[in-house]
């Protein structure tokens, strides 16, 4: 089998690569390398992340590339290149050659989201990757710092005025999950953008403000350690894990907003590529170490194919975009 990197990337890529692919083991699972014509895949696929390590997305994306040497045969290395919640990594891998071996994990705020304020040369179309499949995803919860004594709704909404809440960013589910209920319960509040959950998180605890809206899998730590109460949860039910915590549309506001995650490609590749790629990738989310890891992280597998993917999630930048124009919400965008 060939591992060298292929002339395209960057030097520090192709070292990365290939060290990576002579440690593992002999190819197997989809394809040995030789299977269909054109001899794909015959070296390292590079799957990068718009997101900084340790974050959820980077977590999903290290899970599904370790599966890949047994379902692929070849090694899958994770390059991490964050910025403008993921529009960076996005763009560069859409601007690679659509031959399979460039792949990005990819956000659905990214597409539903970031588009709505972004200036119109900076947005991502999806018309520019093909996407492979979906994943999963990852609930929004309203938590407040237990020191406050908010536990429902309601006690956030007596304290209206004077409520500081922290959001993962401009631009993000968080935030838009946060002002959407806030505007709708008529609550008012002061808003503090953090680069990401954990610094939203985190100054919760430390009590730069009172709440914040995070993914389930960044607050559940704090919740289960009693640090963080769990107001409202953003999913269309009840969570398993926090069967207590009422849905926003139990409280009476119907707020969608929830993190979905895909795997994409860019536009073009050939039939042969996308299906090698996608029995692949449909063979890692079947095994049980793949499932273990969605339940150890909180996650709702969504694993549906490309083309549901896009038809999902334009339906939902549609439901976002109409959200934000009735409820004049301002998410600080380009103007």
């Amino acid at each position: 089998m060939q591992t060298a990197a292929r002339p395209r990337r960057t030097l520090t890529a192709a070292l990365t690569a290939a060290g990576l692919a002579l440690s593992l083991s002999a190819c197997g699972g989809v394809t040995d390398g030789t299977d269909d014509a054109d001899g794909f895949p015959d070296g390292p696929i590079t799957l990068t992340v718009g997101q900084d390590a340790g974050g959820s997305t980077d977590l999903i994306a290290r899970a599904v590339a370790n599966g890949s040497q047994d379902s692929l045969g070849v090694a899958m290395p994770v390059e991490n290149q964050p910025g403008a919640n993921g529009a960076i990594a996005t763009q560069q891998v859409a601007d690679q050659s659509p031959d399979g071996y460039d792949l990005v994990l990819l956000n659905a705020s990214l597409i539903t989201i970031t588009s709505l304020i972004a200036a119109e040369d900076e947005e991502v179309d999806l018309d520019e990757l093909d996407v492979l499949m979906g994943l999963s995803r990852d609930d929004y919860v309203m938590v407040a710092h237990a020191d406050t004594g908010y536990e429902t709704l309601e006690d956030v909404a007596a304290e209206s005025g004077d409520v500081s809440y922290g959001t993962a960013g401009i631009g993000t589910g968080s935030q838009l999950a946060q002002l959407l209920l806030f505007g709708e319960a008529d609550i008012e509040g002061n808003e503090v953008p953090f680069d990401g959950g954990g610094p939203a998180l985190t100054a919760l605890m430390g009590g730069q403000v009172d709440v914040a809206t995070v993914q389930v899998a960044e607050a559940m730590p704090q919740i289960e350690a009693g640090t963080v109460n769990p107001v409202v949860v953003f999913s269309d039910e009840r969570l398993d894990f926090l069967p207590e915590t009422p849905t926003a549309l139990e409280e009476g506001y119907d707020i969608p907003v929830a993190q979905y995650r895909a795997v994409a490609m860019p536009a073009g590749a050939s039939d042969e590529v996308k299906a090698t790629l996608e029995d692949g990738f449909q063979e890692i989310v079947d095994t049980e170490e793949y499932q273990q890891f969605n339940e150890d992280n909180y996650l709702t597998p969504v694993e549906i194919s490309g083309d549901e993917v896009e038809e999902q999630w334009n339906e939902l930048a549609e439901t976002y975009r109409q959200l934000v124009e009735d409820n004049d919400i301002d998410l600080g965008g380009t103007e």
